[in-house]
């Protein structure tokens, strides 16, 4: 399912990012989040600063962020760690993208609950706007990957675009998305179901429904 990140020739990577540096915000963030962790457990902070990394490539890219070798080998430093701690954390965790991805990464979830809800319509109005799995779009605005589960099975399926999920898709539904995006607008938010707010049940509840209003208590009915 996963494809092979295409990353970028080395000597160009280090031209740009051998440099790195914490802006002066992201600074002030570090120094928060590496107090959290008692003395000698600096690398606890991997995680956080691989994602405070990438958010501020992703600032100075205009994109949604990515982990060049020589940002992962400014996060090791900063932590006091061995290049090769951070790098496996890094290609663990599938938030971190190990190759430029464009402003919009639309991570397509392909499990079994989102596949058999109609995941290959959400690929398909995909493909249909020009995404191509494992690729970014010639005018740098969109990725697309294919993943594993993202966790909101009960409203599949769905797709992450950056930081933001969107649920009960299919083909317009997900057509409708990626042209907003595309105009610079920004898109509802989870759910796209009419009169549906979360992951509650389609058409109201038709269990327990004394508890919709109240906390009714069941347990006289039940004795």
């Amino acid at each position: 399912m996963a494809e092979a990140p295409q990353i970028p020739d080395e000597a160009e990577t280090r031209a740009r990012w051998g440099n790195f540096a914490w802006s002066d915000d992201n600074q002030r963030k570090a120094n928060e989040i590496l107090a959290r962790y008692p003395k000698g457990r600096e690398q606890s902070a991997s995680i956080p600063f691989l994602d405070l990394a990438q958010r501020q490539v992703g600032e100075e890219t205009n994109t949604q962020g990515w982990l060049p070798v020589p940002v992962i080998e400014f996060v090791a430093r900063m932590i006091g760690v061995p290049y090769m701690r951070v790098y496996e954390v890094a290609t663990f965790y599938t938030m971190f993208n190990l190759a430029p991805v464009g402003r919009y990464h639309v991570q397509v979830c392909g499990t079994t609950p989102c596949m058999l809800r109609g995941s290959d319509d959400v690929l398909a109005a995909c493909k249909n706007k020009g995404l191509i799995k494992g690729r970014t779009t010639p005018d740098g605005m969109f990725t697309l990957t294919e993943v594993e589960c993202l966790g909101n099975c009960a409203s599949a399926p769905m797709v992450q675009i950056n930081d933001d999920n969107y649920e009960d898709l299919d083909y317009d539904r997900t057509t409708a998305i990626l042209e907003a995006l595309a105009r610079g607008e920004s898109p509802k938010v989870g759910t796209q179901e009419p009169g549906r707010h979360t992951v509650e049940p389609v058409g109201g509840p038709t269990t327990l429904t004394a508890m919709v209003g109240e906390n009714h208590d069941y347990r006289g009915e039940w004795a």
